[in-house]
């Protein structure tokens, strides 16, 4: 594969395969992308499993919103942790605050020991964090192989700062995974930019519902408006992405 990774962030098998299609290296497994990605379930691993043979790792989140878990949501991941470590999952990507914007490590090296041989990421958790600094240096002391971040910022180009310097004190003893607003053309700023090597992109397009029939009136979830519409991801967007990284770093 290279010294690069692109991972892509998929909720169901379409984007899945079209994942594999564009070359990526790796998925992000989640549900309901829509709202920032939740736990995916059992039987939609196992079909990616079935279907593709890319490297899975697990988001691991019991909610949308902030990333404050009580005691029950923490016995949650703690628990779908060790259910995806024995259906064979390649890592999982969790992350989880104190109240006052510090790391969770109690919680967190919890989570790393369950989690075993398999990878394990600090998901975006990272980006509200009080202290960027001094979080990576906690997950690196914790023996977590990923940090997935914007740099705290709503987009990686906009983090990009961060991102650098994250890159660079890091020294290699963890992976910075950039990740929000990424495409082709952002990597090809970053790159130069920060030195980083590993992106974190959905790819994602809109893509029309199947339904022909739509009742008028009735919102099933989101909006009225937004209902009939579903995102998957573009095969053409990773492999942009792909060939550019592939050029750049092999």
């Amino acid at each position: 594969m290279g010294n690069y990774i692109l991972e892509a962030c998929v909720d169901c098998v379409e984007s899945a395969l079209a994942a594999e299609k564009g070359g990526a290296s790796r998925i992000e497994l989640c549900s309901d992308l829509v709202i920032g990605g939740v736990s995916p379930s059992l039987p939609l691993f196992r079909q990616i499993r079935k279907y593709t043979g890319l490297k899975i790792r697990t988001l691991l989140r019991p909610r949308y919103g902030d990333y404050c878990y009580d005691k029950y949501e923490c016995d949650e991941i703690n628990e779908e942790i060790r259910m995806f470590r024995e259906e064979g999952a390649d890592g999982v990507v969790v992350g989880i605050l104190n109240p006052d914007g510090t790391l969770n490590t109690e919680q967190l090296e919890r989570f790393k020991e369950t989690a075993g041989k398999m990878e394990i990421t600090l998901h975006r958790a990272f980006d509200v964090c009080l202290d960027p600094m001094q979080a990576m240096e906690q997950v690196i002391e914790l023996g977590y192989d990923t940090i997935l971040t914007s740099g705290q910022k709503p987009t990686a180009w906009e983090g990009r700062d961060l991102l650098k310097k994250l890159q660079e004190e890091s020294r290699g003893r963890i992976e910075i995974l950039a990740a929000s607003g990424i495409s082709c053309e952002i990597i090809e700023k970053l790159v130069p930019y920060t030195g980083i090597s590993s992106y974190h992109m959905s790819g994602k397009i809109e893509a029309d519902s199947a339904m022909t029939f739509r009742k008028p009136g009735i919102g099933l979830g989101l909006s009225e408006q937004d209902d009939y519409k579903l995102f998957r991801t573009d095969s053409s967007a990773v492999k942009a992405s792909v060939d550019y990284l592939h050029k750049t770093f092999v």
